[in-house]
């Protein structure tokens, strides 16, 4: 993929995704107070208004203050910054590992956001399931971290041989 076509889709990837993870960060703020729940499809889908100073599910939540900076403003902020390199710069890069590797940094950079904005904690507000079998709750940006993720898989499948291709490779 040329660099000319991968900085407008990186820009245009990271901002849409940003912009719509903080957004709706506004929207469940505003409208719902701390702990507030409301249910639908038969409690199949909840919206559930927390600030998380940990990461996935909590994780992390309780290391003393200047770790959790150290992990989740520092360490995040790199990888950010070397998902968003190698999408738009690396020259091995896949068109699927582009958009990939952006998705993850905007999802990284939406929750990164509220960590800096609002004292290291980010919203979270949706959770799903059915019965007691349920997600962690969770945000828009973890939606685009694992759209991202599936394309990184996409793309590795993509670059393996089938097994069928191999036999045929040999074969010659």
């Amino acid at each position: 993929m040329r660099n000319a076509w991968r900085l407008p889709l990186v820009g245009t990837l990271l901002l849409s995704c940003v912009g719509c993870d903080q957004a709706s960060k506004v929207i469940a703020r505003a409208h719902l107070t701390l702990g507030e729940s409301h249910t639908f499809l038969g409690d199949t889908f909840r919206i559930i208004h927390v600030e998380n100073t940990g990461a996935f599910l909590g994780i992390g939540a309780n290391l003393p203050e200047p770790l959790r900076i150290a992990l989740f403003q520092g360490a995040i902020g790199l990888l950010i910054f070397g998902l968003l390199w190698a999408a738009a710069f690396r020259r091995e890069t896949r068109p699927w590992q582009v958009a990939g590797f952006t998705l993850l940094a905007a999802s990284g950079t939406g929750n990164l956001l509220d960590r800096l904005l609002f004292d290291g904690r980010v919203t979270d507000f949706l959770n799903i399931g059915v019965g007691s079998l349920r997600t962690g709750i969770f945000n828009i940006a973890d939606i685009v971290g694992m759209v991202g993720f599936a394309f990184l898989l996409l793309a590795n499948a993509e670059a393996t041989p089938s097994n069928k291709s191999l036999e045929q490779t040999r074969e010659e």
